[in-house]
């Protein structure tokens, strides 16, 4: 059974894994579909099915995701969840060797570059979302003056929140509302920075 705490990434071997591009992006419509099978999930990448399993099986093999509760009748297919509520990977564990930190930074920007054309897409298809959707997305930029231990207290804090508004939206939607319900993406980076 998934775990509902994030599990905290800390072996270059996971770590890597999970950086890998088709990785990633199965890891991440897993996380939102919460369970699918390996041809749902290989629509929906444009893959072949015998690719995305084998990628789905090394996630498992890192503990990434696990077997999940056969959702229909149907014996033949296997289907996936995650093993845990999400993954957190800090630069703490990856820091004792340049080997490790290096992992660590190119990990870091292939998410960032996967997570920039998510929202590029967006701007993309933003027309067909209508104006309620334009008008509730965000895009802002804070200048902030803060120390290491505020940075991180701030995002925990950012962190549990969004966790709220998940845990509201999809104990609404196990209620049946589902009206206007879309899967929302919330990227957050804070970092220092000098002038």
């Amino acid at each position: 059974m998934a775990s509902k705490e994030n599990r905290r990434i800390k072996d270059v071997g996971t770590l890597k894994a999970l950086a890998h591009p088709l990785r990633a992006n199965l890891y991440r419509l897993l996380s939102v579909a919460r369970v699918a099978t390996a041809s749902q999930l290989a629509d929906q990448v444009d893959e072949a099915v015998s690719l995305v399993s084998y990628h789905l099986r090394k996630l498992a093999e890192h503990g990434l995701i696990e077997e999940a509760e056969p959702q229909t009748g149907d014996g033949r297919e296997r289907w996936w969840q995650p093993s845990s509520d999400g993954v957190s990977i800090r630069d703490a564990d990856f820091r004792d060797a340049p080997e490790k930190a290096a992992a660590h930074t190119a990990a870091t920007r292939l998410f960032h570059e996967q997570r920039a054309d998510l929202y590029r897409r967006y701007l993309d298809e933003r027309a067909a979302w209508g104006p309620e959707w334009n008008t509730a997305c965000q895009d802002s930029e804070s200048w902030l003056r803060l120390t290491p231990t505020e940075l991180s207290e701030l995002g925990e804090e950012l962190l549990a929140l969004a966790r709220k508004y998940d845990e509201k939206g999809r104990a609404a939607e196990a209620a049946g509302d589902t009206e206007g319900r879309e899967n929302v993406a919330l990227h957050v980076y804070g970092f220092p920075f000098r002038v």
